[in-house]
């Protein structure tokens, strides 16, 4: 996937924007707070309908506006032959009103539908959440990056949320939940649920070797890395386990049992990585984590390179892994990308390397230059 222009008005402290990247390097260089990371933001909202950054639509609005507006022109590098065909992409949202995604001038009917057209991997200082934060932050990942090139996935994630939603209902009602409805209920989380187990598992198994050829390259073999995917399906079949406990399931309100609880265990040395390693040590593990989605995304679905959105990567790493790191950055498997800096001194290097084309950015109290 190629992001041949992108225009952006109002969005978050970004006034007015027209840019037309390189389809290899961009690199976007000012001080923090200067809006360097709302523009990798606003191509995240293109491809997701959604911030990164805030959960919340009518937030990402500039402060003092009524509404924003993102167009993009993209082109697709999949093998088809519909790759030369651009595809241009519109979203505007005003306050109080619902938000408008149309592609080539057709507005989608579900959002739904728009999700796995713009393959997207990001990283960010926000992905210590993913060591840090809840099993709910792994999940997401998973879910994300699997939806991205399997639409029946994705379909039954929305199935299976909604049955999960309204057995919970029927948990908290104060009356005894009818017993049949709660038994069709529970079947349907129960196929859905084990086609999500399936796909995820397939997923961790592909993910694993991508993820620790790349930590072993920035890392220079230093240290030992692994991914472990948990799940409840894993007791048995997913049925039985989900309606076991279903007295339980009534004393608390909510399903104990489920996909839903699912983690992938990060781990470092055998250990749980929140308990243990460096801040650079963290860092190395997530940026590797997310180079090996790009590398599972580029080799499965359409089999189209991803945009990679790099916020702020060369934070907390010693010189060393920096070096290794613009090594990786600087090769030739990644297609166009889209980094930001607080100085030039990596990107440097990173040009220094042969990158064959390249545009610099410079971003001031949300404008660019």
């Amino acid at each position: 996937m190629q992001l041949n222009r992108l225009d952006i008005l109002n969005y978050r402290n970004l006034a007015e924007a027209h840019l037309e990247p390189s389809p290899k390097l961009n690199a976007f260089i000012g001080p923090n707070g200067a809006g360097k990371t709302n523009v990798l933001d606003a191509i995240y909202y293109l491809a997701y309908t959604r911030s990164a950054q805030n959960p919340t639509d009518s937030q990402v609005v500039r402060h003092g506006e009524d509404f924003l507006m993102l167009e993009a022109e993209l082109s697709d590098d999949a093998d088809t032959a519909a790759a030369s065909t651009p595809i241009r992409l519109y979203c505007g949202l005003r306050h109080g009103q619902k938000k408008h995604f149309k592609r080539d001038g057709k507005e989608y009917r579900r959002l739904l539908d728009h999700i796995g057209l713009v393959p997207i991997v990001s990283v960010s200082p926000a992905d210590e959440s993913l060591i840090l934060g809840g099993s709910d932050e792994r999940r997401r990942l998973m879910d994300m990056v699997v939806s991205l090139q399997d639409r029946p996935y994705l379909e039954a994630l929305a199935r299976y949320g909604k049955a999960l939603q309204q057995r919970n209902a029927l948990l908290r009602q104060e009356q005894e939940p009818d017993p049949e409805v709660m038994g069709i209920l529970e079947e349907q989380m129960a196929v859905e649920g084990t086609l999500i187990y399936e796909r995820r598992q397939h997923f961790c198994e592909q993910l694993t070797p991508l993820f620790q050829e790349f930590y072993s390259h920035i890392s220079r073999d230093s240290e030992q890395v692994a991914l472990r995917y948990n799940s409840h399906c894993q007791r048995g079949p997913l049925l039985d386990v989900i309606q076991r406990d279903r007295w339980r399931d009534r004393a608390v309100g909510f399903s104990l049992h489920g996909v839903h609880r699912d983690d992938l265990e990060l781990q470092l040395g055998g250990h749980p990585l929140r308990r243990e390693g460096s801040q650079g040590q963290h860092k190395t593990f997530l940026v590797a984590l997310k180079l090996a989605q790009y590398e599972f995304l580029k080799r499965s679905g359409r089999r189209t390179a991803p945009l990679l959105l790099l916020d702020d990567i060369f934070d907390k790493l010693d010189a060393q892994r920096v070096e290794r790191l613009v090594e990786l950055v600087a090769d030739q498997r990644f297609g166009q990308i889209f980094i930001t800096d607080t100085n030039r001194d990596c990107l440097d290097q990173i040009l220094r390397r042969g990158t064959a084309d390249y545009h610099l950015y410079h971003v001031e109290q949300g404008a660019i230059e």
